[in-house]
């Protein structure tokens, strides 16, 4: 049986994967997947795929591209989830900002340099007209139980995460959210290593549908909400509304939305150049 490795957030967005797992479903077509959760976020799995410890990552857009062009030998497969992704403006409950304005030219804690948490805090300066050079600030904390303690201890003094993953800590008085940022773009793909894509193009295809079929009929699993909630300890009600919005795709990121990213990114100095749409993606 061919082993295969797969990094992604331990978030809900991923539940499919764990669903496909827990059925045997790849163990059925003679592949052993093994699930890695990264704490981290797409700055720990961009590492894992250059280091070859993973060989597929459910990966946020703008961070593999970005790292695509900056070296790592990996392309975007597919969409995983169509929908932007919102990221909430959260500070700490004792915080004495108040509103998004406050936090110009303060320190913002992000997991690693490249993480989405990075890369969407200077989405949100943009947003909201700062200076990138003089107005930004940064604290790495590698991930989101860094944050409550970067946040508490006021080492950093905003966090920019999914919100519907941060909402526990919001509901038990951690975090406040005081903005929504949602990206501007499709906002999970699927990446893989070129190696991999060139030696085992028949598996990673064998993956995908499998996957896909599950995505394509996830809402209509009985009860999926009070399962996402039990599992994420979340509010059936936040989990609602989440499954409102969440479109999950089965296809190939397209050329201009490729594009939009990396004018955004390079408009922002993240990325030095554009790169050709076929030096990032790979159609099966």
């Amino acid at each position: 049986m061919m082993k295969v490795n797969i990094g992604g957030v331990p978030e809900h967005f991923n539940l499919a994967w764990y669903l496909t797992l827990k059925n045997g479903e790849y163990k059925e077509k003679g592949i052993n997947l093994r699930w890695q959760d990264y704490p981290g976020g797409t700055g720990a799995m961009c590492q894992g795929l250059r280091n070859q410890e993973i060989d597929i990552a459910v990966i946020l857009t703008e961070g593999i591209i970005k790292d695509i062009i900056a070296g790592n030998p990996s392309k975007i497969v597919q969409t995983f989830v169509q929908t932007p992704l919102v990221w909430g403006v959260h500070v700490a409950h004792h915080s004495k900002y108040k509103k998004n304005s406050d936090l110009k030219g303060t320190k913002a804690a992000i997991s690693r340099y490249g993480s989405g948490s990075h890369l969407m805090a200077y989405i949100n300066a943009q947003n909201n007209g700062w200076d990138m050079d003089r107005d930004l600030d940064f604290e790495v904390i590698k991930n989101l139980e860094g944050a409550v303690e970067g946040l508490t201890s006021s080492q950093a003094d905003y966090f920019l995460w999914e919100k519907y993953t941060t909402k526990p800590l919001v509901d038990e008085g951690v975090f406040r959210r005081i903005d929504d940022c949602p990206s501007p773009w499709p906002c999970f793909v699927i990446a893989v290593r070129e190696d991999f894509i060139e030696n085992h193009c028949a598996e990673l295809q064998t993956i995908l549908e499998i996957i896909n079929t599950t995505t394509s009929e996830f809402k209509y699993i009985p009860s999926i909400d009070r399962m996402i909630a039990n599992r994420y300890k979340q509010q059936l009600e936040d989990v609602q509304d989440w499954l409102t919005i969440t479109e999950w795709s089965q296809e190939l990121i397209d050329e201009p939305t490729i594009m939009n990213v990396q004018k955004q990114l390079k408009a922002l100095d993240i990325i030095p150049k554009i790169t050709d749409y076929s030096e990032l993606t790979f159609k099966l």
